[in-house]
This record gives C-alpha cells, structure tokens and sequence, in this order.
C-alpha cells in the first residue's frame, strides 16, 4: 500500500537566526509519519515593520506557528494576529525558562540571541542576514557587488522571503523590484562577484497573491492595475527580456515552496563561476 503524506505549514520566527526554532520544530514534527511540515523561517523578526509581512504570510498559509521573540509587546503582537486568523501560535522557549526562573528564583535576562554559541558559522550567518536586511528591496545598491546572489522580480515574486532563507544559511542575498520602465541600478550591471536571477510566476498566481495584500494609501497607487493580469503579463514579459538581455538566469516560482526556489538558486550558483 502506498503511504501519503499530508502536508502541513511550519511558521517559525525567531528574534536571532532561528536555529533553535528550526531545531525543535523538526523535532516535534518528526513523530508525525503521516505528515510533512512545509517550513516557512522568519529570523532576526526584531520590529513591528518587519512582523507585519510575517503575518500576511500567515494569513495566506495558514499553519502552526512556533516562535522565539524576547520582546514582550513583539510577542504579544504576534499572539493577537494568530488568535484572530485562528491558528495557533507556540512561544518555544516561554515554558522552559518559566521552569528555570521557579527553581533558580531568579528572572531571565531576556537577551536576544543567547542560546547560541559565537562560533564562526554563527558569525557569517549573522553578518548574511544583517546584509540581506540592508539591502532588501533594493536599498543600498552600491553594495550588490558583495553580495553572493542578488534577486531581481516583479511585485510578489518572493523575492525577500527567499532572500532571507538563504541568508540564514550564510548566503549573503540582495533583492531589487523591477518595475517596467524603472532602470535597475547601475551598481547591479557592474557587480562582478554576485549571481543574478530573475523569478518570475504566472499572471494568475501573481494577481491572486496581490490581491490579498493588504496596501496603505500610496498617491498615484491604481489597485485594479496592480491585480489586472493583462498589466502583469506586461510586466513579466519585461522582467523576462531584461534577464535574457543580459543573459541572467530565470526560475518560475509559480508551483515552488520558498525552500525549493532556495535550492534551485544554490544549485545554479556553481555553474556561473
């Protein structure tokens, strides 16, 4: 008899790099034979500018949600926003440390990041992560050339949550936004070290997620073109022949989970050395 897996969504956001979060939720997950987590990592989650895309993505895949965050009004933020899409939302370390702080009688530090031993590895993966935070969505752009892989794509391509997934394997990652008639940067066709690929999904896929983002008021913003499939196949036959223009790799995330996209990209990485 053939044994399927049903699949399930493994939210886990971490305050630091997210080890320990990976670490118990593949544990726990483990002793469930009939199903198969799809991992969704959020680390260094350190502000309510960078929690609120985190709990869009929720709300679009709704699932378990495990998380590590020190800060109080962080974590009760997030325990809000899981309670109203009712999914439900496990503080990790919380009962642990409540046991030590009973036998020790004595209070936790709160220190973000203290599990971790300072080793090398944990070094580049830290200076991965703050680098990719530097320069998601285009910032900095005079520093593509340290990068090892720069992302460029349209509006919801998963440009930034694959960037940070593979920042936290210590690839440091860039993402640019193209916008048909916007020049990407100069920076980016002078850089040397990085590999450069394009993502790309089909209309529909685009205009169903984009339509499920939540805007704030943007002058000028026109929402029906931004989810009108006919403007995003324009946008993509753009995005398509700037990468075949400059000979820069595409990869269609259309049926791809952001840990498969993150391993097509590390895959292509030794074929353009």
């Amino acid at each position: 008899m053939e044994n399927r897996k049903s699949f399930f969504h493994l939210h886990l956001i971490s305050d630091s790099t997210g080890e320990t979060l990976i670490s118990a939720g593949r544990a726990a997950a483990a002793q469930f034979n009939s199903y198969s987590a799809i991992e969704h990592v959020y680390p260094l989650i350190r502000s309510k500018r960078q929690l609120l895309p985190v709990l869009e993505a929720i709300d679009q895949e709704p699932g378990i949600v495990l998380y590590t965050i020190v800060d109080r009004e962080l974590a009760n933020l997030l325990e809000a926003g899981c309670r109203d899409m009712g999914v439900p939302s496990v503080n990790v370390l919380e009962p642990v440390i409540d046991k030590f702080q009973s036998y020790l009688g004595a209070s936790s530090r709160g220190r973000v990041g203290a599990q971790h031993a300072l080793n090398a590895e944990y070094f580049a993966r830290i200076e991965a992560l703050n680098y990719t935070m530097d320069h998601d969505d285009g910032q900095a752009p005079d520093g593509y050339d340290d990068a090892d892989v720069v992302i460029i794509g349209i509006s919801r391509t998963s440009k930034t949550p694959t960037s940070i997934y593979l920042a936290n394997r210590g690839i440091k990652t860039a993402n640019i936004p193209i916008v048909c008639g916007v020049p990407l940067p100069d920076s980016l066709y002078r850089a040397k070290k990085p590999l450069i690929v394009g993502l790309i999904a089909t209309s529909d896929r685009i205009s169903q997620v984009r339509g499920n983002r939540e805007l704030g008021v943007t002058p000028g913003f026109n929402a029906s073109d931004y989810t009108d499939r006919a403007s995003i196949a324009e946008e993509l036959k753009y995005a398509r022949s700037l990468c075949s223009r400059n000979n820069w790799p595409i990869i269609d995330v259309t049926r791809r989970s952001i840990e498969e996209t993150a391993a097509a990209i590390v895959a292509l990485r030794p074929k353009v050395r």
